[in-house]
């Protein structure tokens, strides 16, 4: 009877261990991992991505990467002065007069008590492009960017000597020039639509419209409120405000929970709300591999790891965890400012972090992750030493089966 003894299972594990790329595998191992950030050519290296060693300083730094903010951009200055009229606007001009008889007063009507209507209201007129309305024995009025009650004064010197005492009300109906447009994800088709529609900007079912602002001044919520407030869940709902050539993006979830960020809205503004849902990929030995959400305020690398299930114990390598990233180019210059791919806007670059460390506990509470960011857990070695002997075990073990019922039945 031939005896197999353990050094020679382990030995023959070695030799089959050269064949652990054919090996099942959730993917690449931790020193695959690093030497993959290069690759041979005939002239040298070249560099596939940047490996970054997360500690405290690279935390740092990455909290200088630039981020969004209304406040930061467009400033919260007082609400603007009372608005004014402008092209586009819907003007309706009413004149009263202090007798019957006159242009825009009826007559006396005899033997009633009645003396006859004294004023007249013009039909509603959108103001045209050179900013000017008509009015009857008035003429062409200069409106745009003047403020209703100036306009009623002008009238009312222009009808002087023409109507009796005549006093003018000049009404917008349609403030066109001074709204906002909302766009996205806008809950237009409730209560909200029917509001904006009664103070004169109808919004259509399709999330979108023009909300016209209040004299007092509105907030950017306030006009999200007027809107129908957001269809989508708040905590995947972000905010695009244009002014301007300048844009900004936050999450709604920093307008409520930082009023400072609710800023006033100016006439002309564009509002979109986009809903972004954040996610971020667990790959590799970890106890869930798929897509997890997270909310728009982000989460750190710490409960990124207890989402997708922790490591595992029995096949995760601590020394391997690994979140791969585009960054831009100009968070990548101050962690590698020599680096040979700085030539592109985004930079693909993969951070390790050593689970062994237990100062690792604190960085990964620090570390942010971001939306599509893929964390990645290689296998421990000693994990790929016993797929190995799994293998051989399969191989080896008819033959064993067979050398015992032999000697069994000698």
């Amino acid at each position: 009877m031939v005896r197999v003894g353990m050094p020679a299972v382990l030995a023959a594990a070695c030799l089959i261990g050269g064949c652990s790329s054919f090996l099942p595998a959730a993917g690449p191992t931790a020193s695959a991992v690093v030497e993959g950030a290069d690759v041979a050519t005939d002239q040298g290296l070249l560099a596939r991505y940047e490996l970054v060693d997360v500690d405290a300083a690279v935390v740092e730094a990455l909290r200088g990467r630039p981020l969004d903010s209304l406040l930061a951009s467009f400033g919260d200055r007082r609400p603007s002065v009372q608005p004014v009229i402008g092209v586009g606007d819907a003007v309706t001009v009413t004149i009263w007069e202090a007798g019957s008889g006159g242009l825009f007063s009826g007559p006396a009507i005899a033997d009633r008590f009645s003396t006859g209507s004294k004023s007249s209201s013009i039909p509603e007129q959108v103001v045209a492009r050179d900013g000017t309305i008509s009015v009857p024995y008035a003429g062409r009025i200069k409106v745009a960017g003047r403020r209703a009650p100036d306009v009623q004064a002008q009238i009312e010197q222009e009808l002087a000597g023409k109507a009796i005492q005549p006093q003018v009300l000049v009404t917008v109906n349609s403030p066109l020039s001074t709204s906002v447009t909302v766009l996205g994800e806008a809950a237009a088709a409730g209560g909200g639509a029917r509001l904006a529609a009664a103070r004169g900007g109808p919004v259509s079912n399709l999330g979108g419209g023009r909300v016209p602002l209040t004299e007092k001044g509105d907030r950017l919520l306030d006009v999200i409120a007027t809107a129908g407030g957001v269809s989508a869940p708040v905590n995947e709902t972000f905010v695009r405000l244009s002014r301007g050539p300048t844009t900004a993006t936050v999450p709604l979830t920093a307008v409520v929970s930082n009023p400072r960020e609710n800023i006033f809205l100016r006439p002309g503004d564009t509002l979109t709300l986009v809903r972004d849902p954040q996610t971020f990929l667990a790959v590799g030995a970890t106890g869930a591999n798929y897509e997890i959400p997270f909310s728009a305020e982000g989460i750190t690398l710490a409960q990124a790891l207890a989402k997708s299930g922790g490591l595992r114990d029995f096949q995760a390598d601590p020394a391997g965890v690994f979140i791969f990233r585009f960054e831009p180019a100009s968070v990548v210059r101050r962690l590698r400012p020599s680096s040979a791919l700085l030539s592109s806007n985004f930079v693909p670059v993969v951070y390790r972090i050593n689970m062994r460390d237990p100062n690792s506990l604190f960085v990964s509470q620090a570390f942010r992750m971001r939306n599509r960011d893929l964390v990645y857990v290689s296998n421990a070695p000693f994990t790929e030493v016993q797929k190995v002997l799994s293998v051989f075990s399969t191989v080896t073990s008819p033959i064993a089966s067979g050398a015992s019922l032999y000697s069994a039945t000698r």
